[in-house]
């Protein structure tokens, strides 16, 4: 028997850069005590956990929930790039769904270092070895391993469609615009697109500084429940999850020779494809969305990649504003990665904290009127990409 999986809880805490943060247990155990207080309930009822972190040491997952209280539940640690966040969040709705729990709690955190991502174990075969292979035929560039994957892909959409880069800068400036007005956001300071353009450039014609999401050490929570124990413990039934899929790489990443398949287009593109079944809707009926900008050219890819436009069309989708408010779908009204920060580990339920708040109408500043459906994209290289969709009741 299937449970219907209530959001019962979601805690948060701002976002910074490192060094300026207080370490991975404190940032994840606000997060949990938020998300407890949230839902309105003990953390002696919760009774699975699952902690999502990229950057740490086996078992890490405890230590934070372990401030919050020792009552002997399982805690599992899980790592999934960074889709870590919303794979915890699967694997959370799962435990409720199938009814192995009926209170289980989701959390994310990450405590990064400056600068770009690096592989911390040279002396072993590395995950990334087959998707380098296919990058290193593709771009000749020195650059940094996410910004060769990603720039390359955006300059395959660039020569393929003729988008051009102004069109990636119209996407950060848009992510400013949200960010001023969610006050747990990393970076709020409005920007405008020639000033995306004339910053520092990674990747000339392809990237700036701007456009590569920043470096962010964070944490988020959630307390998923059956619908059950939500009657049994007057819980509000507002939030659910009404569909999910999680999907990893198909041959096609590889096979077909382009980096925008290689950084996930495929999975995202069967990940909504399975939701969108699930719940019997259509691209269409999405309010509004928490997508995966690591890159302002990830995002473009991903409008195409979730349905939001046709392939090819996604700098028509952004300069006609349907990624805002007053278009078709507002697309991260946190700020995103790109604004609101990637602290890899809790992306995920940062996302699902936003969008939660959203369909409750108590997201404040960052309120799309009127939302009843949200839908949530969380991707990792290796792969493993997550989609949720959230409805209001």
């Amino acid at each position: 028997m299937k449970s219907k999986t209530i959001v019962a809880g979601v805690g948060m805490i701002p976002f910074r850069k490192p060094g300026a943060s207080e370490s991975y247990d404190r940032m994840a155990a606000e997060a949990i005590r938020l998300a407890l207080a949230d839902a309105g309930i003990a953390y002696g009822k919760v009774q699975q956990a699952y902690a999502g972190y990229v950057y740490g040491d086996s078992t890490a997952g405890q230590v934070p929930v372990y401030q919050i209280g020792m009552t002997g539940i399982p805690v599992f640690n899980v790592n999934n790039n960074c889709s870590t966040g919303s794979s915890a969040l699967f694997l959370a709705r799962q435990a409720i769904e199938f009814g192995a729990a009926d209170c289980v709690l989701a959390v994310g955190f990450e405590q990064m270092s400056p600068g770009p991502i690096v592989e911390k174990y040279a002396d072993r075969p590395s995950p990334f070895a087959r998707f380098d292979e296919l990058c290193n035929q593709l771009v000749t560039e020195e650059l940094p391993l996410a910004l060769r994957y990603f720039g390359g892909a955006g300059r395959e959409h660039m020569q393929k469609y003729g988008t051009r880069m102004e069109t990636f800068a119209k996407i950060r400036a848009k992510a400013s615009r949200h960010a001023a007005n969610n006050p747990l956001a990393l970076l709020r300071k409005v920007v405008t697109e020639a000033d995306v353009m004339n910053d520092v450039v990674l990747w000339p014609g392809v990237m700036t500084r701007m456009m590569a999401c920043p470096p962010t050490c964070g944490g988020a929570a959630a307390i998923l429940v059956s619908a059950d124990f939500a009657r049994r413990n007057g819980i509000a039934t507002t939030v659910t999850i009404e569909a999910q899929a999680m999907t990893t790489d198909q041959s096609s990443s590889f096979d077909e020779h382009s980096l925008i398949k290689l950084v996930g287009a495929d999975m995202t593109r069967q990940a909504a494809r399975q939701v969108y079944e699930q719940a019997g809707i259509a691209p269409g009926d999405i309010d509004v969305c928490e997508l995966h900008d690591c890159f302002a050219q990830n995002e473009l890819i991903t409008y195409e990649g979730l349905g939001f436009c046709g392939e090819g069309e996604g700098e028509k989708f952004v300069c006609d504003g349907n990624n805002t408010y007053g278009g078709d779908v507002v697309t991260n009204p946190s700020g995103g990665l790109l604004s609101k920060g990637h602290p890899l580990g809790a992306t995920g339920l940062a996302q699902c904290y936003e969008l939660t708040r959203q369909l409750r109408g108590t997201a404040g500043p960052t309120q799309v009127p009127e939302a009843r459906l949200a839908l949530q994209h969380n991707l990792g290289l290796g792969g493993a990409c997550v989609v949720t969709l959230y409805g209001r009741h």
